[in-house]
């Protein structure tokens, strides 16, 4: 399911739930269901055995009837019924008012047709009289078995009626009256039998629609949890097709949203078929697994839908293979959670101690400002320019551990990221003096959407920019700025160097803080980058190259 539309699906739970004689509503439209089966049966068995007694003279004659003087009543009556039969065929669609009164006089109807034939046939010895039980068993289905007796009897005074009057009229004695009394009592004791049938299936019917209501309120239950939960869902069969996936997995797959086809998981994420292949063969490690899709990381559970499965003989995994749940995180934002839980006292502790540093540094930076501006020797003026340079270094810190304090107040935004490069790269060449050769724009080669912070975007950008140059050979083509599509979804900012690199021992340590190669450096730029980045639910990575590295960050892009 569906794939499903979740408001739709949480009105309709709503009104299902919601509704006290929902069980009561579909007991009724099955009876009704019932009673119009059992009345297209009686209309079909009717018409088939008119025909057939009329068909029987055509091809028998009158010569091979079992009574050869009543032959032409025989054919008239048989004639009669086969008329009566198509009437009803045609005008059984028409409802009015009446309608519940013309079903038990065609039934009546079809008893006193059938009696006729039997005389012309014969009598009780044709045979023809037990054609009686079945229309009583097919009447007693068309009124729920409230005129099962009534059928019943009409058919015994019919039979007793007939034999009376070949009594009287062949001279016979009473003893012949047997027949039709057993043939009565077959009557009554079906009709008996026939109401108790059509009450046991109308309590059968009434528990099963009963029991559909309560699988369909479950049924859209579960639709309405599945929607509501922040994981993603997906629900794959045996032959890994998905059967039923949420919104959530939709928007981390880019699955579509209404499918015409079964979608498979080989095609729409062949990572993940990947690893719960691994999963069915018995690989536990890949139980909950983190793989990474178009920029995003995925951390994955996997959950048999066959869980009591405990034939003889079963291996602990077979019942892996009769398909699975896949629940799906985003493992970005699960460490986003936890980053922020655990710089929120470190922040507040680093806030309050940067304001307590600040206020003795103005008072020493006021108080060599004052020391300058005397007349001092040149050592002593050479050390009092060290003072001022160090005191400018922390006061930089401090702006850096302020500003990683408010990584968490983004204000995420639009951005047309082509216009956005193209604005940067023009206002960083500007501002440090930048020929348009040294910096290298690529740019995008459609539009491209992004919701970031611009000046969070504008600082990550300015601090990879600079280092690139820095450590770049500061010639033409040194630093290169571009944008890369990555599948449906995804996005990587490149800025690439022309340098040395980062040696490879260093590059564990390369986005800690206060970790730097440099010596007039503080070592926050990266970290800083990092933690703003990941503000914005992106990712900072480094790459090296065959010549130089890269730093790429990794979007999300939005659906236009």
């Amino acid at each position: 399911m569906s794939l499903f539309n979740f408001n739709e699906t949480r009105e309709s739970l709503h009104s299902n739930l919601l509704s006290a004689d929902g069980n009561k509503t579909f007991a009724q439209q099955s009876n009704q269901a019932l009673h119009a089966r059992a009345i297209t049966i009686l209309n079909i068995f009717r018409f088939s055995l008119s025909l057939l007694f009329v068909l029987s003279y055509a091809y028998l004659g009158k010569e091979n009837l079992w009574d050869k003087d009543h032959s032409r009543v025989f054919f008239d009556t048989a004639l009669s019924y086969l008329v009566f039969s198509i009437l009803i065929l045609f005008t059984s669609k028409l409802k009015s008012a009446s309608h519940h009164l013309a079903l038990p006089l065609q039934v009546v109807l079809d008893i006193f047709f059938i009696i006729m034939l039997m005389f012309a046939a014969g009598g009780i010895q044709s045979g023809l009289g037990l054609l009686l039980i079945i229309i009583i068993v097919i009447a007693s289905l068309v009124s729920n078995g409230r005129l099962a007796l009534f059928y019943a009897a009409v058919a015994s005074i019919g039979l007793l009626l007939e034999q009376s009057y070949r009594i009287v009229k062949l001279d016979l004695s009473g003893a012949t009256y047997t027949q039709p009394v057993m043939l009565s009592l077959s009557c009554f004791a079906t009709a008996v039998m026939a109401y108790q049938l059509v009450k046991r299936m109308q309590r059968s019917e009434a528990l099963a629609s009963a029991r559909g209501i309560d699988l369909e309120n479950l049924e859209q239950v579960n639709a309405l949890i599945t929607q509501e939960i922040q994981d993603g869902v997906i629900v794959v069969d045996k032959d890994l097709n998905i059967r039923h996936h949420n919104a959530h997995a939709e928007s981390q797959l880019s699955l579509p949203h209404q499918a015409t086809e079964n979608l498979s998981l080989l095609k729409c994420a062949p990572e993940i078929a990947a690893t719960l292949n691994r999963w069915i063969k018995g690989d536990d490690a890949n139980y909950n697994s983190i793989i990474s899709i178009g920029n995003q990381e995925l951390k994955l559970r996997f959950m048999p839908i066959n869980q009591h499965q405990t034939e003889l003989g079963d291996t602990p995994y077979s019942n892996r293979n009769s398909g699975a749940v896949i629940f799906i995180q985003d493992w970005s934002q699960i460490q986003a959670i936890a980053q922020q839980t655990k710089l929120a006292a470190l922040g507040r502790l680093t806030v309050n101690i940067a304001h307590e540093i600040r206020n003795p540094l103005s008072a020493i930076s006021h108080a060599n400002q004052l020391l300058q501006e005397e007349e001092v020797s040149g050592s002593t003026n050479r050390i009092l320019q060290i003072i001022e340079d160090n005191i400018q270094r922390i006061d930089q810190i401090i702006k850096d551990v302020l500003e990683l304090n408010r990584r968490d107040r983004t204000h995420q935004e639009p951005i047309n990221l082509s216009k956005f490069l193209s604005d940067f790269h023009t206002q960083f060449c500007a501002v440090e003096k930048l020929a348009a050769s040294d910096f290298k724009l690529e740019p995008c080669l459609q539009s491209h959407i992004v919701s970031f912070d611009q000046r969070h975007l504008t600082q990550i950008l300015w601090n990879l920019c600079k280092n690139g140059w820095e450590h770049g050979r500061k010639q033409s083509n040194s630093l290169n700025l571009r944008c890369i599509p990555v599948g449906n979804t995804g996005l990587n900012i490149e800025v690439i160097d022309d340098g040395a690199g980062v040696p490879e021992k260093e590059r564990a340590k390369l986005f800690e803080p206060f970790h730097t190669t440099k010596s007039s450096g503080n070592g926050l730029g990266l970290y800083i980058s990092r933690e703003l980045a990941e503000a914005n639910s992106a990712n900072l990575e480094y790459q090296a190259l065959a010549n130089g590295c890269a730093f790429i960050i990794h979007l999300k892009k939005i659906n236009q």
